[in-house]
């Protein structure tokens, strides 16, 4: 076990673990938060990402994008725009959901985002980013962090130009996918190159990309140097990640989590049923057993019986059928 890192602190947030849950689109709702937060070791959750002109008429209460739990702290709530005039209200609506920290989305490749110059179009903009910093830094005290990517193509000094930007303007941390634009998760992450961004900034540098293991947690600070570590699609996977990089790299006494995946994936459907309006409960568990599935060897037959289901409790009783066939 290498030297453990050490806990972050932001704005008087602290980040202990230094472990953050990355946003996903689907998939980092409470349903599944309140599972990552029962194993422990989440130093910081987000949000998936959240609209900023329509963030300020959604309701805490019934939208699936800010149900919240007590057990969810501390919460980053993360924002996807393309211009400062929506920034205020988003701010003001995110203080009264009691918000722990802000991020800026400038690093989601997908295309109907960028069509609207937000995500990482805003990395190809930077005069626009600079004046959405300024502007989110000018409305709020809490810790404000952004997410970005490495760029369309390896352009060393276009990169620094960025970061040392978005530090110079008020980001507080900088989480960095380490993936160019049009990068599959298919390719193995550039890892290395956080280090390089490390040299150039005083603020905290978390990386983000292909942490899967205990081991990938290891390989991945010895490559990049990096202050904190973001999991995604490894923690969707295997929500109890977080707690076991927490007992290996981190120093923490967190027990070592007792997994057994059927219980799992029934607190996945009780947190939904209990959670959210019948509407939004069957397209996010089609969307999570596509990641959970992957804990089998033949996890694609569960995949597909669920997604085939026409209700969330045929799927349950077609995923309980699959546990109970020794899969």
């Amino acid at each position: 076990m290498q030297t453990p890192f050490l806990p972050i602190t932001i704005r008087g947030l602290q980040i202990d673990p230094p472990l953050l849950l990355a946003p996903m689109a689907g998939l980092t709702h409470s349903a599944l938060r309140q599972i990552m937060f029962g194993f422990g070791g989440v130093g910081l959750a987000s949000t998936e990402m959240l609209s900023a002109k329509r963030l300020p008429t959604e309701s805490p209460r019934v939208s699936p994008y800010l149900i919240r739990t007590p057990i969810e702290r501390p919460l980053s709530y993360q924002l996807l725009t393309s211009t400062p005039d929506e920034i205020a209200r988003a701010i003001e609506a995110l203080h009264a959901l009691k918000a722990d920290s802000i991020d800026l989305n400038m690093g989601c490749p997908a295309a109907a985002v960028g069509r609207f110059g937000a995500g990482f179009s805003l990395m190809e903009q930077p005069e626009d980013a600079r004046r959405i910093v300024a502007e989110a830094r000018k409305r709020t005290e809490l810790p404000l962090s952004a997410k970005i990517r490495l760029g369309s193509e390896l352009d060393e000094a276009k990169l620094k130009g960025f970061c040392t930007m978005l530090e110079a303007e008020g980001i507080d941390l900088l989480s960095v996918h380490a993936r160019l634009k049009n990068e599959s998760f298919a390719r193995r992450p550039r890892w290395e190159s956080i280090a390089g961004i490390k040299k150039w900034l005083k603020i905290p540098v978390v990386v983000n990309g292909g942490i899967f293991s205990v081991e990938d947690a290891e390989n991945c600070l010895a490559a990049s140097g990096a202050d904190g570590l973001m999991l995604g699609r490894g923690a969707a996977i295997r929500p109890w990640l977080f707690a076991e990089i927490a007992r290996h790299l981190c120093g923490s006494t967190i027990a070592e989590p007792a997994v057994s995946l059927p219980a799992v994936y029934g607190s996945f459907v009780d947190n939904l049923n209990e959670l959210f309006r019948p509407e939004y409960r069957l397209g996010r568990l089609k969307e999570y057993t596509h990641y959970f599935a992957r804990n089998y060897a033949f996890g694609h037959y569960l995949a597909s019986r669920v997604q085939s289901s026409t209700s969330v409790e045929e799927a349950r009783e077609r995923a309980g059928v699959f546990f109970a066939d020794g899969a």
